[in-house]
């Protein structure tokens, strides 16, 4: 029984996605695809949301975009992100991120796209650290 009990345990999908207050507000998770952070810091009043290739670069193109695919599909784009030197992560600054929050919480599948490149992410398991991440002490969470 404890060796089935263990199979069990074993083959069950951890909740990959976390949440951390310290030292700001911060959801995160990394899959086969990328890594997504999103991060709220209190003292400027600004979100952010880096989406790191774990190989390749992002290309230089002018309007960078997120899909959300399921229940409540919405779809933003941007020409305010900047790529890091190296070229691996990309991010997005702005101080208000009702539009992403809720994207990333009612959706199944989310994809950040820029050029050719689109990263797909799978949002099973958000529910605890997105609440966690609304929730955050810090003031003004949207």
């Amino acid at each position: 029984m404890r060796t089935v009990l263990t199979f069990l345990l074993l083959a069950s999908p951890a909740a990959a996605w976390e949440f951390s207050a310290s030292p700001i507000c911060t959801l995160t998770d990394t899959q086969e695809a990328g890594e997504i952070t999103v991060t709220y810091d209190p003292a400027i009043t600004e979100y952010a949301v880096t989406v790191t290739l774990p190989q390749g670069r992002w290309s230089g193109d002018p309007v960078f975009g997120m899909a959300f695919a399921n229940d409540r599909p919405i779809s933003i784009q941007t020409d305010r992100h900047s790529v890091s030197p190296d070229g691996r992560s990309l991010t997005v600054k702005d101080r208000g991120f009702g539009n992403v929050l809720d994207g990333l919480e009612f959706n199944a599948r989310a994809y950040a796209i820029l050029g050719d490149t689109t990263v797909g992410f799978d949002l099973d398991g958000i529910g605890p650290a997105m609440t966690a991440f609304r929730n955050c002490p810090a003031a003004n969470l949207a």
